[in-house]
């Protein structure tokens, strides 16, 4: 069960370090646009990626 984990979070690096490796004064202009997000936007973003995450583990099971 820990090398899943472990392997679940080296794949979120690579994928997380893609967009600042690939283009990296696009990613710091969207970095830029969302800090300036109102709390209950980014509370809405954060709980719609956790829901597709949960969906997509519960659909490759």
């Amino acid at each position: 069960m820990g090398n899943y984990w472990l392997a679940a979070l080296g794949l979120m690096l690579v994928l997380e370090g893609i967009m600042p490796f690939l283009f990296p004064s696009s990613w710091r202009e969207t970095l830029r646009k969302v800090s300036q997000f109102q709390d209950g936007q980014a509370r809405f973003i954060g709980l719609t990626l956790m829901l597709c995450g949960v969906l997509l583990i519960y659909w490759i099971q």
